[in-house]
């Protein structure tokens, strides 16, 4: 199913591509240098700096990185702060709510839950 969903999205050959490689410690120093600001990642490998957005990484991959910034979580402000904080009502279940705040499974009703595996399991991938 796995290989399925990467297939769906174009990104099959990405993960199946065994002519691909890395080398273990420039991928250390690159996280060990990651940031991300607005969007773009920057970060340096071999005194080499690197900086990329989404959708540059998926020209670069040859993958789709079409909606990727809805997925990442300063994407989710695209809805406004209001409708976030309507939403954190809605699915924890506390009217009163005047914050954003994390909300976890457990604390959504079990329609809520379900809708929730749904979304995860069939409509993002």
């Amino acid at each position: 199913m796995f290989l399925d969903k990467l297939r769906q999205q174009g990104w099959l050959e990405l993960f199946i591509n065994t002519n691909l490689g890395c080398s273990v410690s420039d991928l250390v120093e690159f996280y060990a240098r990651c940031s991300v600001t607005d969007g773009r990642l920057f970060s340096e490998v071999n005194g080499v700096k690197i900086e990329f957005d989404a959708h540059e990484l998926g020209e670069i991959l040859g993958i789709p990185a079409i909606g990727f910034d809805i997925y990442i979580r300063e994407g989710k402000f695209v809805l406004g702060k209001a409708r976030l904080v309507e939403l954190a009502q809605k699915l924890s279940q506390q009217s009163g709510l005047k914050h954003l705040m994390a909300i976890t499974k457990s604390d959504m009703l079990p329609l809520c839950q379900l809708l929730f595996w749904f979304v995860i399991k069939n409509v993002i991938p």
